[in-house]
Formats: C-alpha cells, structure tokens, sequence
C-alpha cells in the first residue's frame, strides 16, 4: 500500500514505523521538509520526506493525517483536490484546556475533516492511545491484542484501514459510521481525563464482557455473590 503522512510528530512516527516495517511504501510529508526527512532517517527502510502538496498529489492509497486538530482540517482544505478519491486517516482528538472537546456539540473533528475534502474517504481510528502505546511492538496486554475501533462509511476505505491496524499489531474494531465518530472523540476525552486528570485506569470503568449486557453465566452469578 502506499501510504501518506502529513505530520512529523510522535504519532506520524510510531504508525509509520509500524507500517514501513509491514512493507508499505511510506511518505512522511510537512511544512517544514527539513523535519519531514530527519523523521523519514528515523523510520528508515523505505519511508522518504516531502512537502504536503507534494505527498497529497502523489498516488497514494491513505494518507493519515497526524496534525492537531484545527491544523489538520486547515491543511486538508487546502489539499481537498489532489486528496480526491483518497482515504484520509484521522486519528487526531479535539480536546482541550480542562479535558473538554473543543469540538463542543458541532460536528466531529473527522466529520469537520471530511467537509474540508468532500471527495475524500474519512475513516477515524487510533485516536484512543497516547504515541507511547503505539511505538509497542506490537500493542499487547496479558497476552489479548489491544482493539481499535473505526469509523466509516466507504467500505473500501475501512478495508484499508482495517489491514492498518492489524500491520500494527492490533486487532479491528466496527465503530460504525463517521457519524459515530464523535463517540470515539468523547471516550477519548474521558478516558484522558481519567489517566491524567484522576490518576485512574480507564479499563476499571466497563465490566467484562459476560456482564456487560445483563447475559450472566450461571458461574459467573455465583461467583459474583448475593446482591
């Protein structure tokens, strides 16, 4: 697959790596070329350095946008054209001062994305992890590889998206549609807010998943005790 990076932070380097290593041809792109090529030397392999217009232009199959929100939706706009027919990978969060989403009731920040390009293929997903997370080779927790959840709408797109997540080490998760995208935007605000803000892990907040509709096993009853 050939793949576009606009970005050259912590989260553009941790998937390229992954995806260089999986045998994608990666371009990692930026205002500032010079960052752009020092990053694509630290991802080595086959991944090259360009400007945004040269790497939008070029015949790429995703192009995942790593910028902050805001930036992102500005660099996109300005590339709507050579982004035409492109899956665009959103993994940004708009989240601000106090944990709130700066996104505040309108539209999410991929819907936001996909006004900027509207002949793009907008998918969200990778934006519940800090970078540390994804630089892990792969992302495995007691032995269960973490899950990532996507939304979209174009099929072929979540295809793509979904071979993206698994070259990461990861297993793929139905988000349902952009319009559900948002909800990933919100869980991640919280989930934040809960490890920094509170100091408390966000896995302790849902049940297992035998509990978790109500459908309880007769052991897990017992084992569960008298309410």
């Amino acid at each position: 697959m050939r793949i576009g990076v606009l970005g050259t932070a912590g989260m553009a380097e941790a998937l390229a790596t992954h995806w260089v290593r999986a045998g994608h041809a990666v371009t990692i792109a930026g205002r500032d070329v010079g960052k752009a090529e020092r990053l694509a030397t630290r991802v080595g392999g086959c991944a090259k350095a360009a400007g945004l217009r040269v790497a939008a232009e070029s015949d790429q199959d995703v192009v995942l946008v790593a910028l902050p929100f805001g930036v992102g939706i500005e660099v996109v706009r300005d590339l709507r054209v050579a982004l035409e027919g492109k899956v665009l990978l959103d993994c940004s969060n708009p989240v601000g001062p106090g944990f709130r989403l700066l996104t505040d009731g309108r539209l999410s920040a991929a819907q936001q994305l996909a006004m900027a390009a509207p002949g793009s293929h907008v998918v969200k997903a990778f934006n519940l992890c800090h970078e540390g997370v994804w630089r892990m080779r792969p992302p495995v927790f007691d032995g269960r590889p973490l899950a990532v959840p996507i939304c979209g709408d174009d099929e072929t797109a979540l295809g793509r998206v979904r071979e993206l997540v698994r070259d990461v080490g990861c297993a793929p998760v139905v988000g349902g549609g952009l319009d559900r995208a948002g909800l990933l935007e919100a869980t991640a605000a919280l989930f934040i807010a809960l490890w920094v803000g509170e100091g408390v892990d966000a896995q302790a907040i849902a049940p297992p998943m035998e509990y978790a509709a109500g459908a309880i096993s007769k052991e897990a009853r017992a084992e569960a005790g008298p309410r």
